[in-house]
């Protein structure tokens, strides 16, 4: 029988965070979830309405960043799954201090809190944007160094340092992921994937940076959180793991794959002014988790694109809300972020 483990996810009603929750509740009955999330804009309770009557989960709505809350949670714990970030870039070329306070001062308190409670296990979620634009043929890998490019890429880059500090400083048992670009249910629509459906779905069309040639790669979130999973089972301390969809994509593509999986014609495209500073390409080589703990994707794209379009199109109560919110937000802050842009042109 497996053996009782509570968790604490931080940032557990984002959209990772939620998928994350969901699957380790579904596979291990046994587990316990304590899961730590400020509610910002991208924070919804309602990505987990359908465990809210399990006493196996628990909401805390509080921040990162406060320390006594994060001492008393954290003592109560087994294992510390770190998502919560502030990741909206456009916001944080436009204001970068949140991202900052969030990020790594958010991360730092809970090391510390991990480290003064019995130095519980820690794992941190991080992103393939703290490798910068990448090269050639190449693709990112646990050696590539650190480059990123815009204030969110950098503040979760000095949260990994902080991290590994932690490891090498005092003995912290950690381990690092750097994910691609994730899709699937339960995502903000204000990211490409999520906003490019329901916006479709209410009438508008896709709307694309720049030219539309940036290279990402794509993973489904369900493989994201089977990789986690093995990570903290399997994964070895003080290490860093890459996790890629081997799935790279112009933002066209994907925008073409979203019309051909809801029936529309390449029509339903606009293209928009680039952000600055937007790298042009990046790719995972997953070859280190692959040998080392046997992962890797499952779900093609073709696949997950028809599964999340299908989600969005039967959870539209889920998302309307967010999307009136989401429009209203931008709208308040339209003028001024138009302003700034322009001084990149």
């Amino acid at each position: 029988m497996e053996d009782v483990k509570t968790l604490l996810v931080t940032g557990g009603c984002g959209f990772i965070g939620s998928n994350f929750i969901r699957y380790m509740l579904n596979k291990h009955p046994n587990y316990k979830i304590k899961n730590l999330d400020k509610l910002t804009y991208a924070g919804n309770v309602h990505s987990l309405d359908d465990f809210k009557d399990d006493n196996r989960y628990e909401l805390i709505i509080g921040d990162v960043c406060n320390k006594e809350l994060v001492e008393n949670i954290v003592k109560d714990v087994d294992t510390i799954v770190h998502f919560a970030a502030e990741s909206h870039v456009d916001l944080s070329i436009f204001d970068s201090r949140l991202f900052l306070e969030t990020n790594v001062i958010g991360t730092q308190t809970i090391l510390e809190a991990a480290r003064l409670n019995g130095k519980k296990r820690f794992h941190h979620i991080s992103t393939d944007e703290v490798f910068g634009e990448i090269q050639g043929d190449e693709k990112f890998s646990e050696k590539s160094p650190i480059n990123p490019r815009n204030p969110y890429s950098a503040s979760k880059a000095a949260a990994e340092h902080i991290v590994m500090a932690y490891y090498y400083t005092h003995g912290l048992p950690v381990t690092i992921s750097n994910c691609s670009n994730n899709y699937g249910p339960y995502q903000y629509p204000e990211k490409l994937v999520g906003r490019s459906i329901t916006n479709l779905l209410s009438g508008e069309k896709i709307p694309l940076n720049g030219d539309g040639k940036s290279i990402r790669d794509w993973l489904y979130v369900e493989d994201h959180c089977k990789a986690i999973d093995l990570i903290l089972e399997k994964g070895k301390i003080g290490e860093t793991y890459c996790i890629g969809g081997d799935c790279e994509k112009t933002n066209i593509e994907v925008a073409n794959s979203i019309l051909d999986a809801m029936k529309m014609g390449k029509e339903n495209i606009e293209f928009i002014s680039g952000r600055p500073g937007c790298d042009a390409r990046y790719a995972i080589d997953y070859s280190k988790i692959e040998k080392e703990l046997g992962w890797k994707p499952q779900i093609s794209f073709n696949d997950g694109i028809k599964k999340t379009v299908e989600w969005y199109v039967s959870n539209k109560k889920w998302w309307l809300p967010l999307r009136r919110d989401m429009i209203k937000n931008r709208d308040q802050f339209k003028d001024t972020f138009s302003k700034y842009y322009k001084e990149y042109k």
